[in-house]
């Protein structure tokens, strides 16, 4: 992960800088006041409330390093205009309209890097097989997902 590239949206990216920024300079001082409050109650070998607040300091510590890491490797998506472009082909950043041919049900996904992915909400990772199979493809196309239990086809109606 140390190495990876992050593919976001700016708001992806801009939500990852605020958490990173409300973690050090709101929580961190929560979690010294906590540690602080759990010290003044006497013996630390057997203060459940230290313990409990050093468990969220190394959680806490654990969050900002793991986003240091993301916002440092991240590479910002474009989202794609809302106007219907004929020679588009599906990128990261795409919405795409699909029809799933087994079911005969049209869904609607932009397609995301995985930390943004949110798939009840639209946001398709870019690693999941369904996003692989259509990248690269256009409107009209007729795509085969594998690399799951069932395999199934989809047809790209639109891209925005």
């Amino acid at each position: 992960m140390a190495n990876d590239k992050n593919y976001v949206t700016q708001a992806g990216y801009d939500a990852l800088v605020a958490e990173q920024d409300h973690l050090v300079h709101t929580v961190r001082a929560q979690v010294i006041v906590e540690l602080q409050e759990a010290r003044a109650q006497g013996d630390l070998s057997e203060n459940a409330d230290y313990d409990a607040a050093r468990e969220h300091q190394a959680q806490v510590e654990a969050r900002i390093r793991e986003l240091e890491i993301l916002i440092k490797n991240a590479v910002i998506i474009e989202e794609k205009d809302s106007g219907q472009n004929q020679n588009a082909i599906v990128v990261l950043g795409s919405k795409v309209t699909l029809k799933d041919l087994s079911e005969n049900v049209e869904k609607t996904f932009t397609i995301v890097g995985s930390i943004e992915a949110d798939p009840l909400n639209g946001k398709l990772s870019n690693n999941t097989p369904l996003a692989e199979a259509m990248m690269d493809k256009k409107v009209g196309d007729t795509v085969l997902v594998n690399r799951v239990d069932e395999p199934y086809e989809v047809e790209i109606i639109d891209i925005q």
